[in-house]
């Protein structure tokens, strides 16, 4: 049974007869590792938008786990289930790093025990270190705060990770260690996750990568994860 699924989605802006998409059916499974690649002005961004609840279709219909999202509610299904990653971090500036992370997890009814120390175990994954974890995340660098909004999406108890652009402002080597990350959560944690991106190379090792170009969709499945 797929985790998330589009039936049917259109989607526009002003003019319903100029939709962004159109009758677009897809699904998302546990387990696996989705990037969503196009040219700018493709509408990916809205359609992380539209599987991550931050927007409804104009048409159609969005289940989780077979459910309508209309149905739970937008508010509901971003609080209890789904984990996003935006280009701009959306991290509360006058929390340190590290309660950014615990308050997240908190919110989405992590079971870890020492909320604390799993935070901060992660923050190390990807290069903060615990001082700089107890910092206002304001005094961290723009790179440094993307791995915050990282780590709050990784430590989040939920089956779907939506992530816009993750790797944007970081440095190659970090980059590989975040996409290793996003991986691991799909293929040893079990979670759906979705990752618009311009990075072809990322593009590669997914399982399966959605092309999108002018509203239609190109998927194709990767053989080989490496």
């Amino acid at each position: 049974m797929s985790l998330l699924e589009f039936q049917q989605v259109g989607y526009w802006y002003k003019d319903k007869s100029q939709p962004l998409f159109q009758d677009i059916n897809i699904s998302f499974q546990k387990g696996k590792f989705y990037t969503i690649v196009g040219t700018s002005g493709t509408g990916k961004t809205t359609f992380l938008s539209l599987a991550g609840g931050l927007d409804a279709p104009k048409e159609g219909t969005i289940l989780y786990d077979g459910k309508a999202v209309s149905k739970i509610g937008l508010t509901n299904f971003r609080n209890q289930y789904v984990s996003i990653v935006f280009q701009a971090y959306n991290l509360l500036p006058y929390m340190t790093a590290l309660q950014n992370v615990t308050t997240a997890m908190e919110i989405t009814g992590s079971k870890e025990k020492d909320k604390e120390a799993y935070a901060l175990e992660m923050l190390q994954k990807v290069g903060i270190n615990e001082k700089q974890a107890r910092q206002k995340v304001l005094t961290l660098s723009g790179g440094q705060q993307q791995r915050v909004s990282i780590t709050r999406a990784f430590c989040c108890d939920t089956d779907l990770i939506v992530a816009d652009e993750p790797t944007g402002n970081l440095d190659e080597d970090t980059s590989k260690e975040i996409v290793r990350l996003f991986q691991d959560l799909a293929h040893k944690e079990n979670k759906c996750v979705i990752m618009v991106t311009h990075d072809e190379q990322i593009a590669k090792v997914s399982d399966i990568n959605i092309r999108l170009s002018r509203g239609s969709f190109t998927v194709k499945e990767n053989v080989a994860v490496v």
